[in-house]
């Protein structure tokens, strides 16, 4: 079924970030190259699960962009990204995405009270961003239609979706074991 990304998942070269094991992959970091078939298995896996009954696809910056565009494409969904850069435009929503290895501000722009997104992602390991981009919408007043991550890193999921009253559909599963990157089934 994901052949193709699980493959490349388990080839990924392994880099240690302060305390903190990750993987090097083109689905979530965009190095090395992207096979394209991979992407497409993804896309086409996303739109399965995915409930696309919404106004807009949303995507944290950067690795979300890769995968909001050609779902845009193949729905015909608008799609909004949430950026690293301060705007000032009218309505901004400024948060705070703090991960297992960096702590950035982030902000929101076009997307107000009543809008109905569905959040795309690459990888979900420590839920800082996920946790921070939920909340926000939440306060703001977003419904929150669907929410689709590619791969997820760790046991933190199943907190997270208590914490923030969501369900977090995801790909596949990984683990670090003795510096590789290993498929959970």
């Amino acid at each position: 079924m994901l052949q193709r990304l699980e493959r490349s998942l388990e080839e990924s070269p392994v880099v240690r970030m302060g305390e903190y094991d990750y993987f090097v992959n083109p689905i979530t970091d965009g190095i090395p190259a992207m096979d394209p078939g991979v992407l497409q298995e993804v896309v086409d896996r996303i739109l399965e699960v995915g409930d696309f009954d919404c106004d807009l696809i949303t995507a944290p910056e950067a690795m979300g962009i890769p995968l909001a565009v050609p779902l845009s494409l193949r729905t015909g969904i608008p799609y909004n990204v949430v950026r690293k850069r301060r705007y000032g435009l009218p309505g901004e929503v400024s948060l705070q995405q703090t991960t297992g290895y960096s702590r950035t501000d982030m902000f929101i722009n076009g997307i107000g009270k009543g809008d109905r997104v569905v959040i795309v992602d690459d990888v979900l390991s420590t839920g800082g961003t996920m946790s921070a981009l939920v909340r926000a919408f939440q306060t703001m007043g977003v419904q929150i239609v669907d929410i689709i991550v590619v791969v997820e890193k760790g046991d933190r999921k199943a907190s997270l979706e208590r914490e923030l009253g969501v369900k977090i559909k995801t790909l596949v599963k990984v683990e670090m074991h003795q510096g590789r990157v290993r498929i959970v089934t």
